[in-house]
């Protein structure tokens, strides 16, 4: 197992929530909050030669729900987000890349609003889906790891929305969705703004055309692991075919590593519970040691 010298201040933080995610199955709660001990033990912060920053416990799971009631578990989200903000806020005040270590996708509106209270950030979305769900396009909304994006960039309920005053916490234009593969997510972003290339066909000079711009400070990189083909990874909430291979993300997420103005990464959605040997937790450290070294 080798370990790596990084050319910049690697901090690791794990953010274990699952709450933006729907019971997997009745009684049960999704295995996502495991994801950060299973890639820990794949060596994943020596390899990094990464500083280590814990973890930011979440609040409490809550598995009921109906629709027409929310966003669930949307109050302790929104406590999460808080918390998490001001934990990537200490990271990025003492010169730290953080890495986050998620957990769902909601995790997003942590990093997301930690960054807007500083200046102007983008955002590159990698993930197979648009997680765009809001009120202007669904009949109601509810898990909000499909969600985290609309909220990030101001479309939903105040309280998540808009913490500290400061909708949205990203704008359309300063954001672009790479990987996904659903025609109907991709319709969502019609008239938006929003900038998206679709299934494997990514170049880097499309993600640079957004991120890499004047009017930015930086960019936050959000990563879901079922950005991967389900061939390669199948460890997560929704498998979708038609993903990356393992050397296409690593190349993807090291060209945005080294995009001028990132700021920091999160990888989320994958699930222990479904990676009986312990392979994918494996392989989704080998690819972020390759990416970030």
């Amino acid at each position: 197992m080798n370990t790596i010298t990084p050319d910049r201040d690697l901090v690791i933080l794990d953010a274990p929530s699952n709450l933006g995610l729907r019971p997997p199955a009745p009684d049960t709660v999704p295995g996502c909050y495991k994801a950060p001990w299973a890639l820990r033990n794949a060596g994943l912060v020596q390899r990094l030669g990464a500083a280590d920053a814990g973890a930011l416990v979440p609040p409490r799971y809550v598995a009921t729900w109906a629709p027409g009631s929310g966003v669930r578990n949307g109050p302790a989200i929104a406590a999460y987000a808080r918390g998490l903000a001001d934990r990537v806020s200490a990271i990025r005040a003492e010169g730290g890349f953080p890495v986050l270590l998620g957990g769902d996708c909601s995790i997003l509106l942590g990093p997301a609003l930690a960054l807007r209270r500083s200046g102007r950030y983008g955002v590159a979305y990698v993930d197979a889906h648009s997680d765009f769900r809001h009120l202007g396009n669904s009949p109601h909304v509810g898990a909000a790891a499909g969600e985290d994006l609309a909220l990030a960039t101001g479309r939903g309920d105040d309280y998540l929305t808009n913490i500290d005053g400061l909708r949205p916490y990203v704008r359309d234009e300063d954001v672009i969705v790479l990987g996904v593969r659903d025609e109907g997510d991709l319709r969502d972003f019609a008239g938006t703004g929003i900038a998206y290339v679709p299934g494997s066909g990514i170049s880097l000079d499309d993600a640079r055309k957004v991120l890499v711009r004047d009017e930015l400070d930086g960019f936050w990189i959000h990563v879901d692991a079922d950005v991967l083909d389900p061939s390669i990874l199948s460890a997560v909430d929704s498998p979708t075919p038609g993903g990356l291979d393992a050397a296409q993300l690593v190349e993807l997420l090291r060209g945005l590593a080294s995009l001028p103005g990132a700021a920091g990464l999160e990888v989320t959605v994958f699930d222990p519970d479904l990676d009986e040997d312990g392979r994918q937790a494996a392989l989704l450290a080998d690819i972020l040691v390759s990416a970030l070294s």
